[in-house]
């Protein structure tokens, strides 16, 4: 599904909000206000469900979650979306670039609202993703890439389990 642009990224027309929820100076309206700002400046249109979602999802700080956990996390709220609305509005901040999605051994793929290059921990049988803290994981050597190729990225998720005995 192609990213929607917004034509226009900082025009006010763009917005579905109410009038009030912008103008507003509470904590959830200002969280509504940084949102909209950080979805106008990626180019994505603040429709009502990007707005709802990028306020669960960047208001916490750095976080790591998978489509399942924000649906559940909507849900509690009270809200009813989608899991395909949710997956297809995770995907769009990825393309946009809000969001590094990092998969799991091929069966689950997370998402995370810190988009720049970092390695993970997975904790395994818990089901959690934690970043690595700095300096990070030393790699010493790469391979050379196929020709007419060249190395993008390096992602490393070292798995972990809880220790027995």
């Amino acid at each position: 599904m192609p990213i929607e642009k917004s034509p226009e990224p900082f025009s006010g027309a763009d917005t579905d909000l109410p009038s009030d929820l912008v103008f507003e100076a509470n904590e959830k309206n200002l969280i509504w206000r940084g949102c909209l700002d950080l979805l106008r400046q990626a180019g994505l249109r603040p429709t009502h469900q990007r707005l709802l979602l990028g306020s669960l999802l960047f208001s916490r700080g750095g976080r790591h979650v998978t489509a399942g956990m924000l649906h559940d996390e909507v849900t509690a709220a009270g809200i009813h979306l989608s899991l395909a609305t949710v997956y297809n509005t995770l995907n769009q901040f990825t393309g946009a670039g809000l969001l590094r999605q990092i998969g799991i051994d091929g069966s689950k793929s997370y998402f995370d609202t810190n988009p720049t290059g970092h390695h993970h921990f997975f904790v395994d049988h818990e089901d959690r993703l934690l970043d690595v803290p700095e300096p990070g994981v030393l790699i010493d050597m790469l391979p050379e890439p196929l020709p007419g190729y060249e190395i993008a990225g390096v992602d490393v998720v070292v798995h972990l389990r809880r220790k027995q005995g």
